[in-house]
């Protein structure tokens, strides 16, 4: 093992910027629970902001995780709009960490999450189905996070393999 002319250790990085996206592109949730992904640039470009990998269709036990993730990185979220038809028992609201998110509903069939932080900021996820093969999920959420993405969220599942993520 070499060692530089310091001992000192390197300094800590600085936490991340609650105005940006994060710059870590990939955090398990919890080990064995859904995973996220977020695009690494600090623009907003494209279609998509990052990919979330749900491991089931009840949204009670997928989303104070998801929630809990992202409002780390992000700062608290507020609403979460979801497709109606693609998940179980969607409530009205949840309380996540002693917070009230919101809970949008709507049969849009397109295969996101869209998250709301504060009043107006938007970010859209796709959602890789449960059922996904961990290569396919990963394809999937790579080709989701890339900066000159143009391919929509359905797209890219049917051309990972994942099908569609409404059964």
């Amino acid at each position: 093992m070499t060692h530089s002319d310091s001992d000192s250790p390197s300094p800590p990085p600085p936490p991340p910027s609650r105005q940006l996206l994060p710059e870590a592109i990939h955090h398990a949730v919890k080990p064995g629970s859904a995973l996220v992904r977020l695009r690494t640039t600090r623009s907003r470009e494209g279609i998509l902001d990052g990919a979330w990998w749900p491991r089931s269709r009840d949204i009670g036990a997928e989303l104070p995780d998801l929630v809990g993730a992202l409002t780390e990185h992000l700062g608290p979220v507020t609403r979460v709009g979801l497709d109606a038809d693609a998940w179980e028992g969607l409530p009205v609201r949840l309380v996540v960490d002693d917070r009230v998110v919101h809970i949008d509903s709507f049969p849009v069939g397109d295969d996101t999450v869209l998250i709301t932080r504060g009043e107006r900021d938007y970010f859209t996820l796709l959602v890789v189905p449960p059922h996904a093969t961990p290569d396919a999920a990963r394809e999937a959420m790579a080709r989701a996070v890339r900066a000159d993405n143009i391919t929509d969220a359905t797209d890219i599942l049917i051309d990972t393999g994942t099908g569609r993520a409404i059964s």
